[in-house]
């Protein structure tokens, strides 16, 4: 084993650790939440990652996703986060999707592939075609649900779908998952309400652009931008990532 991962070996021990470097995980959303998923992967020694999401790096961003700097503004997330892996682990095994994740665009994915699977993606489609698919192939999956406008970190927990509460996101997959005939699903959520944005004027002016028709505006109005911060996404995907390391491990 590396010397670099020296210290996550005395806790894990060589034989975990070989695991680790023979999984394959996929990541699917590399922003807030997913970014530092990939992150904490990276640096345990988790052999092969592919990683997967169609946006590029944006000035908003850089308040709370691990690869959003200044310098990397403009640039497809996957391929800023491709760099930080390697720069990371030279050896680890990078496989880069720029894709967004849909039922239209799953079947580029064999789930068989795949060690683990990780949801760290916005949309309900999105989530509920990701577990099924991983069902399908028996792929362990852990889902990240709602993070936007929380402030407590300390509030998340891991649990089974069917035992959360509150959270609005989580309430939905329950029943899409019921009506599926998905039983258990293990996810990342928090019990804590969901803060209302402000509705400044002036911050809505940054978001949005002078140009865009007023037609445009009221349209993107009715779904209102999600307010979030450096350590409650940050903390969800650590989290995230110490359940896909600690089941990887397990067997």
């Amino acid at each position: 084993m590396s010397e670099q991962f020296v210290r996550t070996e005395l806790l894990l021990g060589t034989k975990a650790m070989e695991k680790l470097q023979n999984s394959r995980v996929i990541v699917f959303g590399v922003g807030g939440v997913g970014g530092f998923v990939v992150e904490a992967l990276a640096r345990t020694g988790v052999g092969t990652l592919d990683i997967v999401d169609d946006d590029n790096v944006s000035v908003s961003n850089i308040n709370r996703q691990i690869i959003a700097t200044h310098s990397s503004v403009g640039r497809p997330k996957v391929e800023v986060m491709r760099e930080r892996i390697l720069d990371i682990n030279p050896d680890c095994k990078v496989n880069v999707h720029q894709c967004f994740f849909t039922p239209e665009t799953a079947d580029q994915f064999n789930f068989a592939d795949y060690d683990y699977v990780v949801d760290a993606i916005d949309t309900v489609t999105g989530k509920l075609e990701l577990v099924v698919r991983a069902n399908e192939t028996h792929t362990p999956i852990i889902c990240s649900m709602g993070a936007g406008n929380k402030l407590d970190p300390t509030r998340f927990e891991i649990t089974d779908i069917n035992k959360t509460s509150v959270c609005p996101l989580a309430k939905v997959m329950r029943k899409e998952l019921k009506n599926r005939g998905i039983k258990k699903l293990k996810v990342v959520y928090s019990k804590e309400q969901p803060l209302k944005p402000l509705q400044d004027e002036a911050i809505k002016s940054k978001e949005r652009p002078a140009a865009t028709p007023l037609a445009t505006r009221s349209n993107t109005a009715k779904r209102q931008t999600p307010g979030s911060t450096a350590f409650v996404p940050s903390v969800v995907g650590l989290i995230l990532a110490s359940e896909v390391v600690k089941d990887l491990t397990s067997n």
